[in-house]
């Protein structure tokens, strides 16, 4: 049966066939700040490796694997809320309003019910550089029967669909993954 590709398909089909690399590398994940994006306390995610995290390559919205800003030899998982010229305004009038500066970011987690300090999020370390950004996750197992795409930025979905469709293994993740 002969393969079709389409639009985007194409250019990262020759890309990953042609330099040999993958777009997309396995992650695991413990901790229960992005539920219920991601309830449990551990899975295993799919993340689209980002070459350069920039505005263009991110967005609003999405779920994305960063540099951990008080230990940068770990690694969280956050949503992106806001980007550089975003204007931050807390719910708390003794804070001051800002605004997200250059290659600046502010990201959360999901689980609202966590308060800022046990969340590990942008309100209680601050904005965060584009730069710490590694990669956006577009799938998550939790078990062999519950998994599934993450939900992200509508424009960000577009562009990881064709990188599903070709490197998605839900197989040699459930290897990979240990409840």
């Amino acid at each position: 049966m002969k393969q079709s590709y389409e639009g985007g398909q194409q250019s990262d089909f020759i890309y990953k066939t042609m330099m040999l690399r993958k777009l997309t590398y396995v992650y695991r994940n413990e901790g229960d700040q992005v539920a219920p994006t991601s309830i449990g306390k551990a899975e295993t995610l799919l993340v689209r490796k980002l070459p350069i995290a920039a505005p263009k390559n991110v967005s609003v919205g999405d779920l994305v694997v960063l540099k951990n800003p008080e230990k940068k030899d770990n690694y969280l998982v956050r949503r992106l809320t806001a980007i550089e010229g975003y204007e931050m305004v807390s719910t708390n009038d003794k804070d001051e309003t800002f605004i997200l500066e250059k290659d600046q970011c502010w990201v959360e987690a999901d689980n609202k019910s966590l308060k800022p300090k046990e969340a590990r999020d942008s309100r209680s370390f601050g904005p965060v550089d584009m730069t710490d950004i590694v990669g956006r996750v577009i799938y998550r197992l939790r078990t062999c029967v519950d998994h599934g795409c993450v939900r992200n930025s509508h424009s960000s979905m577009l562009k990881d669909w064709p990188v599903l469709a070709v490197e998605l293994d839900v197989e040699e993740m459930s290897k990979n993954h240990k409840a």
